[in-house]
């Protein structure tokens, strides 16, 4: 179709075509229900009826799946057409000529297109004549009897054979300039700059010619005879011929079956071709690249669904997490997408002339649902045992989950992390809000040093105690032992960058569990509201801690901001130098911690504030201990902290 088409004609069109007389023939079961009629749903299959016709408003409408539209749009849907096709098709039904609003450059491309089409059609002959009659023709024979392959699935797929030679193509289709640079442009022949001379691209191979979904010859496939390389050889980009969008064998098993309900797709020519041998006729094969999302949105348009199969090698299943990469996005409800994997060694080809069509279908009836195939993959090496290895399965989860479009089977997914991680749908949908807060994380620095330090450093005897002092004093270190990794005193030293600014604060390790300090703050973010309800001990700025500043600031943030968001929270700290360093380190904690409700996070939080309590008490002490002399209101200090140790002491001694 050239140019463009005039609305006043589509209207007109519209207006002479009864939708029911298109839907006739094309929709099973269709009959009048009173105003409406009514009949099954050619694009998902059901039993009873859901598709209805309005012949008055020149509408339809399935309940089933949602399709609707008039007869132009029903006509590109079922039988796979783009407009200005969909527009002809009905045109020639309506006995009308479509006008042509073209210009002088319009009509010379699209008539160089159309010799492009009968040059590639007159080629496809040519090559089906050479594995008739040519000479050399026996090693073509030979190879496709070794392969199982019969005459008449030869003829079906146009099967044919390029011989050996330089110029076979250039001398029976170039008997013109025009016609050796239709050839070239076709991609039958290749150019030699150096020499100014052309020559044929396909030497010693069968051939395979691809269609499109109208029928017409686009390109070709050829499978080598010889030891020469590429083993498969495909045209390349042309003006007819556009591998990313393209599919082996969909012409041949559309014309086979007009109401396909699964598609599968294979890696060869000849998977396709042999299992179409056995009657499984609704293979088809990607042209020498991964399947695109413009492949499987295509597919998803005929079928709801489409199999993938592949080696059971590691090369196989590398090729199936790029097409379950590619699959997510694209995956709706009402569409199916599983994966096939084969014994070693095997392809389509090979397998079904073994063990038949009822065994290798029995396979396919088997095969991984996508569901099921991505939380294997992603589970396989996860240590879904401990709090670190879930965090970190959720993290790498959710953005392929997080770029499915919304349907009940993403909540399904998600609802299955839940069940893998022992992590709440609320708390997974937190990680998934910050995430996509998160837009340009900042760069990781390295870590502070952190010094430890031995019991003998927290040695209180050369201190003066009165005798009540010291009542408080016996058993005290065993109970209360200052050496752990997390709350070690740290150098006064001010570690600074080469930009002689101070370093950012920086989460743990991934591979190490949560801190008591990651905890709190993990809390907070999950259940925010609980900051306002409490009060940090007194002293908790005292503990050297990267990660109890950070806590004491979220704690701040949300006394003064009760109502904020997450989201919120990350924009106005982005605003702020020092706050915007943390960002990166809340994504980091914001998925890993198990409390699954706010009530549940009240009781741990009034746990947590005493040993934060604890910690407190714990830095002033030391600190204390530090000075060489301590004044009179010091030493009442440090008394005080005794009483209050031994309180919780007997207060951890009761609860256990």
């Amino acid at each position: 179709m050239a140019g463009r088409i005039p609305q006043h004609f589509i209207d007109d069109l519209l207006a002479r075509i009864n939708i029911i007389d298109v839907l006739d023939g094309r929709v099973q079961k269709l009959k009048r229900t009173g105003k409406n009629y009514s009949g099954l749903c050619p694009f998902h299959k059901e039993k009873t009826p859901s598709f209805t016709a309005n012949q008055e408003k020149q509408f339809y409408y399935c309940f089933g799946c949602g399709a609707g539209g008039n007869a132009l749009g029903f006509l590109m849907d079922y039988e796979n057409l783009n407009f200005p096709e969909a527009v002809e098709e009905l045109a020639k039904t309506a006995g009308m000529e479509v006008p042509r609003d073209d210009s002088p450059q319009q009509r010379e491309h699209d008539l160089r297109l159309s010799k492009l089409y009968e040059l590639l059609k007159a080629a496809s002959s040519y090559y089906e004549d050479q594995l008739r009659s040519h000479q050399t023709r026996e090693s073509a024979v030979n190879y496709l009897k070794s392969r199982g392959l019969s005459g008449q699935a030869a003829k079906a797929f146009s099967i044919g054979f390029a011989p050996s030679g330089w110029d076979n193509i250039l001398n029976h289709l170039g008997k013109s300039e025009e016609e050796i640079q239709l050839l070239e442009e076709s991609g039958l022949l290749i150019h030699n700059e150096e020499r100014d001379s052309r020559y044929d691209r396909f030497r010693n191979r069968i051939m395979f010619p691809i269609r499109d979904q109208r029928g017409r010859v686009i390109g070709f496939g050829g499978r080598v005879l010889g030891d020469d390389k590429p083993k498969y050889l495909n045209s390349p980009e042309t003006p007819t011929f556009h591998k990313s969008r393209e599919l082996y064998g969909l012409y041949e098993a559309r014309k086979h079956n007009q109401k396909l309900e699964r598609l599968i797709i294979v890696e060869g020519y000849m998977d396709v071709v042999g299992l179409a041998q056995f009657d499984i006729h609704y293979a088809v094969a990607t042209l020498g690249t991964a399947t695109t999302s413009q492949h499987l949105e295509r597919l998803f348009k005929i079928v709801p669904e489409v199999i993938f199969c592949f080696d059971g090698d590691n090369a196989g299943r590398e090729a199936a997490m790029r097409a379950l990469k590619t699959t997510l996005p694209v995956i709706e409800d009402g569409k199916e997408a599983r994966f096939l994997f084969l014994p070693d060694g095997e392809d389509p080809d090979s397998l079904v002339r073994q063990e038949g069509k009822e065994n290798f279908e029995n396979r396919i009836s088997t095969a991984q649902p996508l569901s099921e195939f991505f939380f294997k993959c992603h589970s396989e090496g996860a240590d879904l045992d401990s709090m670190d290895g879930r965090a970190r399965f959720s993290t790498e989860v959710l953005p392929a989950i997080n770029s499915m479009k919304t349907s009940l089977l993403q909540q399904m997914m998600l609802d299955k992390i839940c069940e893998l991680t022992h992590l709440s749908l609320e708390q997974i949908q937190t990680a998934i809000n910050f995430r996509e807060s998160v837009q340009e994380p900042a760069q990781a620095q390295n870590n502070n040093p952190v010094q430890h330090y031995s019991e003998n450093e927290y040695d209180y005897s050369g201190y003066d105690y009165s005798p009540e002092e010291r009542e408080y004093q016996p058993g005290y270190e065993d109970a209360y032992n200052f050496s752990g990794d997390d709350y070690a005193p740290k150098p006064k030293k001010n570690y600074k960058q080469r930009d002689g600014k101070p370093r950012s604060f920086q989460p743990p390790p991934r591979n190490t569990e949560l801190s008591f300090a990651q905890k709190l703050v993990s809390l907070l973010l999950h259940f925010p509201k609980l900051a306002s309800e409490y009060r940090l001990p007194e002293g908790t700025e005292l503990i050297n801690d990267s990660n109890i500043k950070i806590l004491s600031q979220l704690v701040d943030y949300y006394s003064r901001n009760p109502d904020s968001s997450l989201g919120q929270l990350v924009v106005d700290w982005r605003e702020d130098a020092a706050l915007s360093e943390t960002i990166v380190q809340l994504y980091e904690i914001s998925s890993s911690l198990e409390i699954k409700s706010e009530a549940e996070g009240r009781v741990y939080l009034n746990d947590a504030l005493k040993e934060l309590e604890l910690k407190a008490i714990e830095a002033d002490v030391s600190s204390l201990q530090k000075k060489h002399e301590l004044k009179a209101e010091e030493k009442q200090r440090l008394l005080q902290h005794f009483k209050r140790l031994n309180e919780l002491k007997s207060s951890y001694a009761k609860e256990i």
